[in-house]
């Protein structure tokens, strides 16, 4: 299925590219690092650039960033650029299989959180229980 922009919801960062990438064919609304209807955020992109694109774009990020609670840099553009983000935060590393299957799994609950809170910012880290709200304040 081929992204349109008019349509587009989501966007996968560098780290879930292969996520990214198998959620743009499942999906119409699902962009990813490199995909060519969103040539600003190319493949080598800094997260703190990319951050304040995506928010002006409405998107909402999909990362694998374990450390977004100790890099200041980054939750700062999260909370300026009034972000929403669903980072995977699981133990060990998956495979894109697996970020797949966690996803599937917790979908609704993110449609849910997304439906709840429209607009940013705000981070829900995403592992094999579920959702978790992360606070940005230091």
């Amino acid at each position: 299925m081929a992204a349109r922009i008019e349509a587009a919801r989501f966007y996968a960062d560098e780290p879930v590219l292969g996520l990214g990438k198998s959620l743009a064919y499942a999906r119409h609304d699902v962009l990813y690092c490199g995909h060519p209807l969103i040539p600003e955020c190319f493949l080598g992109i800094h997260d703190e650039d990319w951050i304040p694109l995506v928010a002006n774009r409405g998107l909402v990020a999909l990362t694998r960033d374990k450390h977004i609670r100790t890099r200041p840099v980054e939750r700062m553009a999260v909370k300026q650029s009034g972000l929403r983000m669903f980072a995977i935060n699981t133990k060990g590393d998956l495979d894109t299989w697996g970020w797949l299957t966690l996803l599937i799994r917790h979908w609704a609950a993110m449609e849910d959180a997304i439906t709840q809170q429209p607009s940013g910012p705000w981070v829900y880290t995403v592992n094999q229980s579920g959702l978790s709200a992360m606070a940005l304040d230091d």
